[in-house]
């Protein structure tokens, strides 16, 4: 099953400076004024490496990569290891600390089923990323990845290599406290290689970078230069799904459909298969976690608010009977066919395309863009939970995008996997 190793990442050294200042939030949700503020924060800040601009870019994140190994602003960190990488964060006033292990995990195709996935991906995003491993020939930031471990053998080593001193500790401006820690011990290592090996794993964030480094990786089988490198395996940091501090946040739909309809001709067809209340004076966070044990909206139109519940979970047998129960029972499975497709006419392709569907995990937001009438309509859900990307993974399906919301991001750049050193 799943085959990890350890390895010795490059690593900021003193000569950058403040960690805080070098490290950034992943790539794909930077705005370009973030990214600005990013490289005024540091010349030597990873947003450079990692989300290069200009017409030359990714030939210019390769030049900027040699640029900080030639002047130690980046060194490959000693021995081997694995790392602990921890977040402490709060959540509507109560703290969370989820942690995990970034190390070396061999690459699988999907079909083998050692490593699955659990949302569609996008062939744009995965160009960008498969343009810059080309040249830089790392892996910058960690796709982040689940395990089951219901004896908690990895996650009880990880825990007391956490009662050391870390080798980073500094909290970001969203007050999230970050803390990586490092086993070097070669028994402890192989204890930890060793209880993976029966372990599946399921993408939880990354997706896009995972399906490029599959193809990095036979891109360089082709030209004959896989066996020089070590692009069989990538960078990931793995997270038991026991892990108490895993928190998944909504992401909320806003719809302008590609026809217009009266939001009382949209109810009368929403209430064929669902019960509709308005509700006023009730916070819809609440009147969403009353309902989270079956499929349940809130659908804001204007300053309007209506409470949406599946009446009977079968009918999605009839509309999709071609996928698995897990598949038909998931919240954002039953708004996009019962509701966004055979109502809206928001067929894949426009989805795909967000032609007239776009996402936030903002709940403010969302209920703004509906208050002031950039979204015509605005569906807010509950969040997937983790059982159900399980077992959607192992029916061999995919989730629509935009799915999943894992909170908080891992941040990037306190480990960077140089595929060219084994």
């Amino acid at each position: 099953m799943a085959e990890i190793k350890p390895f010795a990442p490059l690593v900021y050294t003193k000569k950058s400076g403040d960690i805080l200042k070098n490290v950034s939030p992943p790539y794909d949700i930077i705005s370009p004024r973030e990214r600005e503020a990013l490289v005024e924060r540091s010349e030597y800040n990873v947003i450079g490496l990692e989300l290069p601009i200009g017409e030359d870019r990714y030939n210019e994140a390769a030049r900027l990569l040699e640029r900080f190994k030639n002047e130690e602003i980046l060194a490959h960190d000693g021995n081997d290891g694995i790392y602990v990488y921890s977040e402490t964060f709060d959540v509507k006033g109560k703290e969370y600390t989820v942690y995990g292990m970034i190390c070396r995990v061999r690459l699988y195709d999907f079909s083998e089923r050692v490593i699955l996935p659990h949302e569609e991906t996008l062939t744009k995003a995965k160009q960008d990323r498969f343009d810059l491993m080309c040249t830089t020939y790392s892996n910058i930031s960690p796709i982040y990845a689940l395990y089951s471990d219901a004896e908690r053998v990895v996650p009880s080593i990880l825990a007391k290599a956490m009662e050391e001193e870390p080798k980073r500790c500094f909290k970001d401006e969203k007050d999230v406290l970050h803390r990586l820690w490092k086993i070097e011990d070669e028994a402890v290592v192989a204890s930890i290689v060793s209880a993976m090996k029966e372990k599946q794993l399921f993408i939880a964030d990354g997706h896009h970078r995972y399906e490029t480094a599959l193809r990095f990786k036979k891109h360089l089988a082709e030209k004959g230069e896989l066996e020089s490198t070590d692009a069989a395996y990538q960078m990931m940091l793995l997270v038991d799904m026991e892990n108490e501090g895993l928190v998944v946040f909504p992401t909320h739909r806003m719809v302008n459909p590609p026809e217009e309809i009266e939001t009382s001709a949209l109810l009368e067809r929403i209430s064929e298969h669902f019960t509709v209340e308005e509700i006023t004076g009730t916070d819809p966070e609440v009147a969403l976690e009353n309902n989270k044990h079956t499929s349940s909206f809130v659908l804001c139109e204007g300053e309007k608010k209506y409470l949406l519940v599946l009446k009977n979970k079968d009918i999605m047998k009839e509309k999709i009977s071609d996928m698995s129960d897990a598949y038909r029972g998931l919240d954002v499975s039953v708004l996009h066919t019962l509701i966004l497709g055979d109502i809206l006419g928001i067929d894949k392709e426009n989805m795909a395309g967000g032609k007239s569907l776009t996402y936030t995990r903002d709940l403010a937001e969302a209920i703004e863009n509906a208050e002031n009438g950039s979204a015509r309509f605005v569906f807010l859900l509950n969040p997937t939970k983790i059982h159900e990307i399980k077992d959607v993974s192992l029916a061999g399906e995919k989730m629509p995008q935009k799915s999943t919301y894992f909170h908080p991001k891992p941040v990037t750049g306190l480990t960077i996997n140089d595929l060219k050193r084994k």
